[in-house]
């Protein structure tokens, strides 16, 4: 019986095939039956789903090699980020973010637009410059930056074929310092959220919605060397929040033990070693549990903001903890980021899924119009809706027929969301 990594979905999949080649991947394609591609299993819905064949891509070679041009890297599809950044780091290079996780595959957090923080950092997919696909016919497609269809295919929902191999963006490796404050006011937030948001490279506020006038948590997370005027900066707004710095390792959720966690306290360390908020040898999951995420554009945020603060009473009783997170525009055509810059209201809920399913409704509808859910997370918002909040919805829909003509990497998800 297989799950997903959270264990709320079993996989409906008469077969699963781990290729560990090439050669063997595009025999797993053969055939005429319905498909998708496995990464790590971070989705927590039906994204990866089938009732055909899943073909995992955890046993293909983990490669990483020297990009097309000054600057870059190829690297395979599904090697996870928390073991190419080491590789990276032992080449004198770096990347410019990474998420939360560094357990997920480079091909899935592209394919969904997932992200980590940071006012002028884009999504984990925005560094891709080039990508690479095995289609369902055994066609090899490789795009890249600039070319007419890139845009549209790199977010991609799984809906174009098995990424084989991405080139990133890269630069000189550098060193970030971590610091967690405690107790920040929401009045002092909101009335200057784009001041606290600016106040590291990458800023995440935890709350669990318990307090109605305090979050839990700033994390900051600073690439070095500072200035002394950024500190002084920095010190101001600390003070001006009502916050205090913490004096031992945090958790994301308080009372959980930081074991798990990456170092903190303004102890300077490598960048793969700082940017997550947790570490790759820590499974870092407070227990079972479920995940949702809202990207509004920055003019809506402070709303959506003051929309969750009403509805405290019923999020909190299902909420382990919800992080506050913000992401640099991009132009990929499914991104939550696509054309405006967007700030991410992620959930971690416990597992229980029809009380949190029958919750999100209602947070969708209070949410502003322009909110974009996470792909890979538990939503309900219909295909026509999807298709308004996305303009490029329908040019995707005609790639995808391009890439799959005969519809086999099609399943439930795409259909329930309009593809």
């Amino acid at each position: 019986m297989e799950r997903n990594w959270a264990g709320n979905l079993e996989y409906r999949a008469a077969r699963i095939a781990h290729p560990a080649s090439i050669d063997e991947l595009r025999g797993a394609l053969a055939g005429d039956g319905p498909v998708r591609v496995l990464g790590t299993r971070h989705s927590f819905n039906d994204l990866a789903d089938t009732d055909g064949t899943l073909i995992a891509t955890d046993r293909l070679p983990g490669e990483v090699h020297a990009g097309s041009a000054q600057g870059a890297v190829r690297v395979s599809g599904g090697l996870r980020y928390g073991d190419l950044a080491p590789r990276l780091q032992e080449r004198g290079l770096a990347l410019a973010n990474l998420a939360s996780l560094p357990h997920i595959s480079v091909a899935g957090a592209v394919a969904t637009g997932t992200h980590g923080s940071g006012d002028r950092i884009g999504s984990l997919a925005s560094a891709v410059r080039a990508i690479e696909f095995l289609t369902p016919a055994g066609e090899t497609r490789a795009l890249a930056r600039g070319d007419a269809d890139f845009d549209g295919a790199v977010v991609h929902l799984g809906a174009l074929g098995v990424v084989t191999a991405v080139e990133l963006d890269v630069e000189p490796t550098y060193e970030v310092a971590q610091t967690v404050y405690e107790g920040p006011r929401w009045d002092a937030i909101l009335a200057d959220l784009d001041a606290v948001t600016s106040v590291g490279t990458s800023v995440s506020i935890f709350t669990r919605w318990s307090s109605g006038t305090a979050a839990d948590q700033l994390w900051v997370k600073q690439r070095l060397p500072g200035d002394a005027d950024g500190a002084a900066r920095r010190d101001a707004l600390v003070e001006r929040l009502g916050a205090r710095p913490a004096t031992v390792p945090r958790h994301p959720i308080l009372g959980m033990p930081a074991d798990a966690c990456t170092a903190q306290l303004g102890r300077p360390g490598p960048w793969f070693e700082r940017l997550p908020h947790f570490r790759l040898d820590f499974t870092p999951s407070a227990g079972e549990e479920l995940q949702s995420e809202y990207l509004v554009p920055r003019g809506d945020a402070v709303a959506a903001l003051e929309t969750l603060r009403s509805l405290a009473g019923r999020i909190a009783p299902l909420l382990q903890v919800c992080e506050v997170r913000t992401v640099r525009a991009d132009e990929l055509w499914l991104s939550p980021a696509y054309r405006t810059d967007v700030v991410a209201l992620h959930f971690t809920w416990v597992r229980d899924q029809p009380a949190v399913e029958a919750l999100l409704p209602a947070i969708e509808a209070a949410l502003p119009s322009t909110a974009r859910p996470h792909w890979g997370k538990l939503f309900t918002l219909p295909a026509e809706e999807l298709r308004r909040r996305y303009s490029r919805f329908d040019d995707f829909a005609v790639l995808r027929d391009r890439f799959d003509p005969s519809g086999r990497l099609r399943n439930g998800f795409l259909a329930r969301v309009g593809l």
